[in-house]
């Protein structure tokens, strides 16, 4: 998110000697993007980063992506997912390609080790529970309807205070703002769903002066290790920039409205490369005296579409739990089940939040997905004869 903040203790200016009170140096760490072109922190550690005492090999769990063959809509019930484990090794795939994948998981217990994707971004949508999102940065606490996302490269840790319920995206490059509600100068634009304010960055907290065998688990493109460190990677006393970890509370989000029915463009949130994501908010319906709230029929032939049914009651849809998961593909033509348009017509707003993306490269269906699929789920446009 394109936003200065600063945190804690920093010397006047960037690359300069900046003494600790015994007269060292503290360890000044660009914890960049895309090289040194793109946002980028500046973060200042007690002791060096580096110091990596033993790099060992950590085998995430192989799962297999099949070609959605045949191409078919398809409804997933994650809710009756069994796995159960931290934010990261009780992740559940479902669906993915080259530039990203989606999945949930029900989060139990605390991260005992730190984790880097330096792959790319990460987006945590909080379906329900609360904690805290911890980084070498500060300390963000999460509840209900939080979007947490992590930029590539920075280490974390969710430490839930509660059982946590996320849906999870990584992608292969950053999640940004669209460019359509930025000024010029970085600025959000009035018409903008969300202004800065709306936008929570780490709370830096106390450095953690110590010392020892320090976990960092790290994926990279594929690649994989553990990094055992000799330094606490949380002992920052200071750092500013615009690249850090940040949370923004789907219930903050202000939806447009209109005359007719909206597109799903127009609900876009953020971008990242290959993928949109959008957010069906509650909302007043459309102020024409004949519009037809539900939307309409249609087959997006540039991208898959995947929708988390987080909650609220879903007006084009019926069969979906929370935590249900459809992937409408693309040229598969798709829109309200029998009977939701004559349902929706009259009707004042939607009380429905979804957290969607659209994908622009066909996605693969993950192998832990087809034991909690509703095979019928592409027969439920077919109107049922009431004799």
């Amino acid at each position: 998110m394109p936003f200065y903040v600063r945190e804690g203790k920093l010397p006047a200016q960037r690359h300069t000697q900046f003494r600790k009170p015994d007269g060292g140096l503290y360890a000044e760490e660009l914890i960049s993007t895309k090289g040194f072109e793109s946002i980028y922190s500046l973060a200042y550690h007690l002791r060096p980063p580096t110091a990596t005492l033993d790099v060992r090999a950590w085998e995430r769990p192989f799962v297999r992506f099949m070609p959605n063959d045949p191409l078919k809509n398809r409804h997933w019930f994650t809710a009756r997912v069994k796995s159960e484990g931290d934010a990261v090794d009780g992740r559940v795939p479902l669906a993915g390609n080259d530039e990203i994948v989606i999945s949930t998981a029900t989060v139990t217990k605390p991260m005992e080790y730190f984790f880097r994707n330096a792959g790319g971004d990460e987006l945590l949508f909080v379906q329900a529970g609360d904690g805290v999102l911890e980084s070498p940065l500060g300390e963000i606490a999460y509840r209900a309807h939080d979007y947490l996302i992590i930029p590539c490269g920075v280490a974390y840790r969710l430490q839930p205070r509660n059982k946590t319920e996320l849906f999870v995206a990584e992608c292969s490059g950053s999640i940004e703002i669209p460019e359509k509600f930025r000024n010029p100068f970085g600025q959000l634009k009035e018409h903008a769903p969300y202004y800065e304010r709306d936008f929570r960055a780490p709370v830096l907290r106390d450095p953690q002066d110590q010392q020892g065998e320090f976990e960092v688990r790290i994926s990279a493109r594929g690649r994989t290790a553990i990094h055992v460190v000799q330094n606490h990677p949380f002992d920052v006393v200071g750092w500013d920039g615009y690249c850090y970890p940040v949370a923004f509370n789907a219930d903050d989000y202000a939806p447009v409205t209109g005359k007719l029915h909206q597109p799903p463009s127009t609900h876009v949130i953020f971008e990242t490369p290959g993928a949109a994501f959008i957010l069906f908010a509650p909302r007043l319906f459309d102020y024409h005296p004949q519009a037809v709230p539900a939307p309409y029929n249609h087959a997006s032939v540039d991208c898959d579409e995947i929708i988390y049914y987080a909650s609220g009651n879903f007006m084009s849809r019926r069969g979906i739990e929370q935590r249900s998961i459809t992937l409408h593909a693309a040229g598969a033509v798709h829109g309200p089940q029998p009977g939701a348009v004559e349902a929706s017509l009259g009707k004042p707003a939607t009380d429905e939040l979804a957290v969607a993306v659209d994908c622009f490269a066909p996605l693969r269906i993950a192998e832990p997905a087809f034991s909690i699929e509703d095979a019928a789920y592409f027969r439920s446009w077919v109107a049922v004869s009431k004799t």
